[in-house]
């Protein structure tokens, strides 16, 4: 598929793509005779793959590394392992933060029903 038709599926620009690919982020797509960028299906997989680590908050200069450890196969599947389960737990500490978050507002939110005036004037 070209560069657009990878946009509108992935849900990144073109620009940004093309920035992933200039700093390593994703491989270099092939070329067709026009010179266009094509890519095949996995570039989608590999797109949504980093879209789910940005979500989790992992610093890009670790998904430059995953990438590059990546492109070396399956002699690096242990170093890319460790730097997945290191981020896992660094994710779970955070969602525990937030679940943390989430009890306060709960409270707070259950405060409010047990004043009438308050819940009036909100």
């Amino acid at each position: 598929m070209r560069i657009g038709e990878l946009a509108a599926v992935s849900g990144l620009s073109a620009h940004t793509i093309r920035y992933y690919e200039r700093i390593g982020l994703m491989p270099p797509a092939s070329r067709n005779g026009s010179r266009h960028r094509s890519y095949d299906p996995q570039a989608l997989v590999w797109i949504e793959f980093l879209g789910r680590l940005k979500t989790t908050g992992m610093p890009l200069r670790d998904m430059l590394r995953y990438a590059k450890l990546r492109e070396r196969g399956v002699d690096s599947e242990a170093e890319r392992q460790a730097l997945l389960m290191m981020h896992r737990k660094t994710v779970r500490a955070h969602v525990a933060e937030l679940m943390e978050c989430l009890d306060v507002l709960d409270a707070k939110i259950a405060g409010y029903g047990e004043h009438p005036t308050i819940k009036a004037q909100q």
